[in-house]
């Protein structure tokens, strides 16, 4: 096997994760009921653009796709920190709302494991690194 052949397979097996963990997160979301408002749609937007762009790419790794995968990525990475924002803000507001004397430095501890999973959009982060990572030295953007 050349070596060529384990990279094209290696770039392959990274996008499929990546069109697996948009196609999953899809579906966490949907029988989690992440669907209270516009912004909590905002992860259903990216993940569905992610699996789209990424599944392109793995059948069509063309200069235009993989350029266009990398620009989707960086906006979804940008969507995961977002999500993070959100989780925690929401966390912190609740701890508020039940201790209404304290401060943020007082409940920020808590708010770290509220009820909002503060790691849970780093999926997306996640599904943009692998994808990002099947682009590089990829021989279609020489």
């Amino acid at each position: 096997m050349t070596s060529l052949t384990v990279e094209e397979r290696l770039r392959r097996f990274l996008l499929g994760v990546a069109v697996f963990i948009f196609v999953g997160t899809i579906l966490e979301l949907w029988f989690e009921e992440h669907t209270e408002g516009w912004i909590q749609l905002i992860p259903f937007g990216l993940s569905i653009l992610g699996a789209l762009v990424a599944g392109v790419a793995l059948y069509v790794p063309g200069r235009g796709v993989l350029q266009s995968l990398r620009a989707l990525m960086v906006v979804i990475a940008l969507g995961s920190a977002f999500g993070l924002y959100e989780h925690l803000e929401h966390n912190i507001a609740f701890e508020l709302e039940i201790r209404p004397g304290a401060g943020i430095g007082d409940v920020f501890w808590e708010a770290l494991f509220g009820a909002s999973p503060l790691l849970a959009p780093g999926i997306l982060a996640l599904g943009a690194i692998l994808a990002l990572a099947a682009t590089y030295q990829h021989p279609a953007l020489d």
